[in-house]
C-alpha cells in the first residue's frame, strides 16, 4: 500500500509522520493523581505493545503528577485537557508529550493563544480532535451532514492555531458511524499534509465494537490514511492494544506472530479452543515475526498449514508437530503443546 507522507516529528521518543511506522495508541482508565495505579496500568499497556499513552487530566493534581508518571515509564504521554487550559500548562511544564483537546471547549481565543505559546515553548506537539460530540454552536445548526460540521469544526481550528504559529500538529475527527468515519478522515487527508490519529469513537464493547474498528480503521490504513490508530473500546484497554496489533499485522504492518487455528468439526478429537487461546496468549509474550498453526485434524494439518513456520495437529487424540510441514514429533496433545512453545522460543 502507498501510505500518504505526511509531515514527520517526534512526540517525545517516537517519530511519526513520514515513513515512520503506524503508531498504536490507548488511554489509562486511572487519573494521574492515583499515581500507583496509573503508572501500573501504563506499564502494562507498555508491555502489551502500546507506543503512546494518554491519560485525562481532571485537575492540578493530575497535571503535576505528570512528572512522576514520565519516570516511571518508557512511552510518550499525552495530556488530555478539556475545559481548562491551564491545566495543559501545568501538564506541560511537568514534562508529558503531547497535548490533546477538542476545539470549542477552550475558552477564549486568549486562553488557546496561552496554551499555544506554552506548547511552541516547550516544542510540544499538539492532537486537535474533533467529534461529533465537539462541533461548535455555530457550526452545529448548519443543515449539513454531521461529517461535513465535524470537518468544518477542524478547519476552523487548524487555522486559528496556525495563526498562532504552531506547527507540530496531529489531526483527529472521530465519529461513531463506520462510514462516517471512513468519509471525514478522507476528506481531512485531502487538505492536510499533518499526521492523522485514526480510529471510531464510542464504538462500544466486545467483538462487536472490534470489528466496527477493523472495518474502519483497515479501509483508512489500507487507502495509506494515518500515522497513529486507537481501537477505542469499554473495559480493559490492553484489549485495544492487542485489537489495534492485530490490525496493523492482519496488513502486513507489524512484525509480530501470527497465529493459524481451524474452525472446529466433527473430526476434532480435543479440545482445539483450549489449545488454540493457550498459543494466543504464549504468542502474545513473543517478539518475533513467525506463523504458527493450530490445527484440529489430519485433513487441516499439517497439509493446509505447511506454509506456517511450525504447528500442531491432532489426530486420534495424538499431537503432531510440524515444521513447514514436515512431522517432526508425535506425542500426547499436552507434550505436542509444551513442544511447540520451545520450538517457537528457539526459532
Amino acid at each position: 500500500m502507498n501510505r500518504k507522507k505526511t509531515i514527520k516529528f517526534k512526540i517525545g521518543n517516537k517519530e511519526i509522520g513520514g515513513d515512520s511506522r503506524i503508531l498504536i495508541q490507548s488511554m489509562s482508565t486511572h487519573l494521574p493523581s492515583d499515581k500507583d495505579a496509573c503508572i501500573k496500568e501504563c506499564l502494562e499497556l507498555e508491555n502489551a505493545g502500546c507506543d503512546i499513552v494518554r491519560v485525562a487530566i481532571k485537575t492540578k493534581e493530575d497535571a503535576m503528577m505528570i512528572k512522576d508518571i514520565k519516570k516511571a515509564v518508557n512511552v510518550p504521554i499525552v495530556a488530555d485537557i478539556h475545559f481548562n487550559y491551564e491545566l495543559g500548562i501545568i501538564a506541560i511544564e511537568n514534562g508529558v508529550d503531547k497535548i490533546r483537546f477538542n476545539p470549542g471547549n477552550i475558552g477564549s481565543d486568549d486562553k488557546l493563544k496561552a496554551l499555544i505559546d506554552k506548547c511552541i515553548e516547550y516544542d510540544i506537539p499538539v492532537r486537535i480532535g474533533v467529534n461529533s460530540g465537539s462541533i461548535e454552536k455555530d457550526i452545529d445548526k448548519l443543515e449539513i451532514s454531521n461529517v461535513k460540521k465535524c470537518v468544518l469544526s477542524l478547519e476552523r481550528y487548524i487555522e486559528k492555531v496556525k495563526i498562532l504559529g504552531l506547527k507540530k500538529i496531529v489531526l483527529s475527527v472521530k465519529l461513531s458511524n463506520v462510514l462516517d468515519t471512513i468519509e471525514a478522515y478522507r476528506e481531512i487527508s485531502k487538505l492536510y499534509d499533518y499526521p492523522l490519529h485514526i480510529g471510531l469513537t464510542e464504538s462500544g464493547v466486545g467483538d462487536d465494537a472490534i470489528i466496527k474498528s477493523s472495518i474502519a480503521l483497515g479501509t483508512l490504513i489500507e487507502d495509506g490514511i494515518g500515522d497513529t490508530l486507537r481501537v477505542s473500546l469499554t473495559g480493559n484497554p490492553v484489549r485495544e492494544v492487542y485489537a489495534a496489533k492485530g490490525i496493523l499485522k492482519s496488513l502486513g504492518l507489524l512484525d509480530s506472530p501470527d497465529l493459524i487455528s481451524c474452525p472446529t468439526c466433527g473430526r476434532t478429537e480435543v479440545d482445539l479452543e483450549k489449545y488454540a487461546k493457550e498459543i494466543d496468549t504464549f504468542l502474545k509474550t513473543v517478539d518475533k515475526k513467525i506463523t504458527v498453526a493450530v490445527m484440529g485434524c489430519l485433513v487441516n494439518g499439517p497439509g493446509e498449514a505447511k506454509d506456517a513456520d511450525m504447528g500442531v495437529a491432532f489426530i486420534s487424540k495424538q499431537g503432531v508437530l510440524f515444521k513447514k510441514g514436515v512431522v517432526v514429533f508425535k506425542g500426547t496433545p499436552d507434550e505436542a503443546i509444551e513442544k511447540l512453545k520451545k520450538e517457537i522460543i528457539n526459532f
